[in-house]
């Protein structure tokens, strides 16, 4: 008797935190779940990062089509013994320098290997997007079917405190027979065993879908055990609109990692292509404009004529003379910054061209390399198209079996419910016993269950049939 009101206590409790939580939480839609998943799954997130990095490669290759021109600069002290860089003589004393240039460079032609490395990045770019698109299908997906199984749990729930309340009006009827000591006494005790079974699959089916409801709230990343609306899916029950062929069809053309893995495939064939391209030579054009400067670089300025005593003589008539000479004079000056940049400026244009004779094979390896990736990227497609070709078919054969266990079950929950209605008057009039009246009744109550699971079932197959076609919501 304490365990009957220990689990009554129990669902009690339940209800009681199931009532907080809709007055305290926001109840969510089936398309507001979605958004959040979107904005706040970390591997759409993760996905979305590899793009941009796919995005920058794509303009870093555009880029390098473009000339490089790269400037310098030097400036230092040399002390001891050095070459004047204004001179080019040897000196021994401190000097100070500097050298300034600017290079141009452009290829001309290297066997396309730019254009194609830009060309693979493109590629590389439309596949990480498509890549962006198929994780967040994927998510939708998952959300969807995380959703349904969410309702399917409250419906199971509603079915077993149905159950319940069923049971809890039978058993007040017995009670009274019970008490006035008429009738299969048995039949009281029965009841009150039922009335705890019951009880007990009100608990498993809480639990069912408090996991529902993490489950869910771990895709979407919130923490919180969230509620969600109870949206009605089952309007109207038609077999599915197309075969499993116009299914797959709508597949390969619509799924986002078919685009995805053709784009990859596409990419490594022009890695093929850039391999090769280290068999070419290559050609390029290139042009500088250099300057230095030297703190012992002097210029002479002259500051007049004086005529001096050479030290030779001439003879005249057995008489010397002492030889005499013009000479100029000159005062030193250092030359400054900007001066010496004009006057030591030049200039070199010229083209260059590589020619690859041995690499120790490494070219050719490299082309081997590729061409393997080429084939895995092949394998890879195939493998997709195998693997989601063999789900479409399995989903869609359980679909169909879904279905008509649908008509089947309806047909049976008819026949049940009648049969529960026959019982249960003749179980309350005293001409029944209650075997037979919780015979019918465990078989209503399982009808109903498998009625629920079926629907549900049935749903989550339509819905991944709709996903693989391209239809996530």
């Amino acid at each position: 008797m304490n365990k009957k009101i220990s689990a009554i206590a129990v669902i009690i409790l339940l209800g009681l935190i199931g009532y907080a939580q809709n007055e305290a939480s926001k109840i969510y839609t089936l398309e507001e779940c979605v958004a959040i998943a979107l904005k706040n799954n970390l591997e759409i997130q993760s996905s979305i990062l590899s793009a941009h990095s796919a995005k920058i490669n794509l303009q870093q290759a555009k880029a390098d089509l473009l000339p490089t021109l790269n400037g310098n600069f030097n400036l230092g002290v040399n002390n001891g013994r050095s070459i004047d860089p204004f001179t080019n003589d040897f000196i021994n004393q401190e000097l100070t320098f500097s050298n300034l240039g600017l290079r141009l460079n452009m290829t001309v032609f290297n066997g396309f290997r730019l254009i194609n490395i830009a060309k693979q990045n493109s590629l590389n770019k439309k596949a990480a997007n498509m890549e962006v698109e198929a994780s967040k299908q994927d998510l939708v997906l998952n959300v969807t079917l995380a959703y349904l199984q969410v309702l399917n749990s409250k419906a199971i729930l509603q079915l077993t405190e149905q159950r319940y309340e069923t049971t809890k009006e039978q058993l007040k009827i017995q009670k009274e027979f019970y008490k006035n000591e008429s009738g299969n006494p048995a039949d009281y005790l029965d009841i009150l065993g039922q009335l705890a079974n019951d009880e007990t699959s009100i608990l498993d089916a809480h639990s069912d879908l408090n996991n529902a409801r993490l489950s869910l709230s771990r895709l979407l990343n919130l923490k919180e055990n969230i509620t969600i609306e109870n949206k009605d899916f089952f309007l109207d029950f038609k077999p599915y609109g197309l075969s499993v062929n116009e299914v797959y069809l709508e597949t390969v053309a619509n799924l986002a990692i078919f685009q995805a893995n053709k784009s990859r495939l596409e990419a490594a064939e022009k890695g093929v292509s850039i391999a090769k391209s280290q068999f070419t030579p290559e050609v390029s054009i290139f042009g500088g404009l250099n300057s230095n400067y030297s703190s012992v670089a002097q210029i002479f300025n002259s500051t007049g004529q004086s005529i001096v005593e050479t030290g030779d003589f001439v003879t005249i008539d057995g008489q010397d003379f002492q030889v005499m000479t013009q000479q100029t004079s000159f005062n030193p000056e250092r030359i400054g910054y900007r001066e010496q940049l004009d006057n030591n400026l030049n200039t070199v244009i010229g083209i260059g061209v590589r020619v690859p004779i041995f690499n120790g094979f490494r070219a050719k390896n490299n082309v081997a390399l590729e061409k393997i990736k080429v084939k895995e990227s092949i394998v890879e497609l195939q493998r997709t198209h195998l693997e989601v070709e063999n789900a479409i078919d399995q989903i869609y054969f359980d679909m169909e079996v879904a279905y008509k266990r649908l008509q089947s079950l309806l047909k049976q929950l008819e026949a049940y419910e009648e049969s529960f209605r026959v019982n249960d008057i003749r179980f309350r009039n005293g001409i029944s016993n209650f075997l037979n009246y919780i015979n019918s009744k465990n078989n209503l109550d399982n009808a109903k269950v498998n009625f629920v699971n079926t629907k549900y079932e049935y749903l989550l197959f339509v819905r991944v049939l709709d996903y693989y076609r391209g239809n996530v919501l």
